[in-house]
């Protein structure tokens, strides 16, 4: 089976989710006020089939490309997240990848690198298990993820990512 590999994460839902979100765990969903700072939304970008949507996911995240990513999300997107949150939205979402795209040291995970373990399709929706490894890791982190696609775009993502929190270094 071929390896895919990522950066800095298949999900950004432990990484930098604002304080609201981590409040309101108790509640089915949620929506997070963008930030002043949030970069206009790129246009979206169909891909030809549910392959080609995770694979531009991918990519993007290897390069923690947030426009790249944010283009396959309409604005209905749900993000499920472990505890039973729910992000929803384009501009919700995106907050989550410009978190996960900062470094480290700006409290983000730029740099984590994700590999494909097994990755497992019906109908629309792609499901993948990986391992996580970084220069800041204790050891791998292993997780998965399921992408829910439709017409191209991926309309929600759920993710193990954050639960356990990952094994940072001190």
């Amino acid at each position: 089976m071929r390896k895919l590999v990522v950066v800095a994460g298949l999900v950004a839902m432990a990484v930098a989710v604002p304080a609201a979100v981590n409040s309101a765990a108790a509640r089915p969903s949620v929506a997070i006020s963008a930030a002043a700072a949030m970069p206009p939304l790129p246009p979206l970008k169909r891909q030809s089939s549910a392959k080609a949507v995770v694979a531009e996911h991918l990519a993007a995240l290897n390069v923690c490309d947030s426009k790249r990513l944010m283009a396959q999300y309409p604005p209905s997107v749900h993000f499920f997240e472990p505890g039973g949150t729910v992000v929803v939205g384009r501009k919700a979402v995106g907050q989550l990848f410009l978190g996960l795209c900062k470094s480290r040291a700006q409290g983000g995970n730029k740099g984590l690198i994700f590999t494909a373990q097994r990755t497992f399709q019906v109908g629309q929706t792609i499901s993948v298990q990986w391992s996580a490894r970084a220069s800041f890791l204790k050891r791998p982190y292993h997780g998965a993820d399921a992408y829910i696609t439709k017409g191209g775009l991926m309309y929600a993502q759920v993710t193990t990512f954050g639960a356990p929190p990952l094994p940072y270094k001190k």
